[in-house]
């Protein structure tokens, strides 16, 4: 397995639409072991694989230490090629943040429930209703398939307070404890 830099916000891959995983291969499987590894050691709780510079349709997460003690934990999970097929309930405001525009948060809001859609790390069809961390992280990383980040929810105020660190990322000067890769 390899640890794989994650690219910065203005990163042109991180604004494309991600292709969709057409066969299952040794490589793209590969590729999904090497995607939890460097989630693990970036200490994150999603990746998607545009935040290591491939654009494809494929994110991993482990959101099992964000939940709460009583709710059911699934463990490391991948999507491949997933698809949201429903969203629902409250929107809840929560703060987010992103491996690909590392030290900055603030609040978006999500709906709190999602049907989500997918192939897992074996190519087999999956289904699942998600809700609270789970459904958050989800949702994230499914935007990043689509090439949308969580600063596009925000309004043009909230952006503007994070203009400083946003400049300080696309110089390369942010220091992170993970691998980066800044835009060339």
């Amino acid at each position: 397995m390899a640890i794989l830099p994650i690219v910065t916000y203005n990163d042109p891959v991180l604004r494309k639409k991600g292709e969709h995983v057409e066969e299952f291969t040794d490589e793209t499987r590969q590729f999904v072991a090497d995607m939890f590894e460097t989630m693990y050691n970036s200490e994150g709780v999603g990746l998607a694989a545009p935040q290591v510079g491939v654009s494809l349709r494929i994110f991993v997460l482990d959101a099992d230490n964000m939940m709460d003690e009583e709710d059911e934990k699934p463990g490391p999970m991948a999507f491949v090629n997933p698809e949201i097929i429903e969203k629902k309930g409250m929107k809840i405001p929560m703060d987010e943040g992103c491996l690909s525009i590392p030290e900055v948060t603030d609040k978006v809001v999500r709906p709190e429930t999602v049907v989500v859609k997918y192939k897992d790390e074996n190519f087999e069809d999956q289904e699942i209703e998600a809700s609270g961390w789970l459904a958050r992280v989800i949702q994230h990383e499914y935007d990043h398939l689509d090439g949308v980040l969580f600063i596009d929810y925000l309004s043009v105020f909230r952006k503007r307070m994070h203009k400083a660190d946003l400049k300080e990322i696309e110089n390369g000067e942010r220091e992170t404890r993970y691998p980066i890769k800044p835009k060339d």
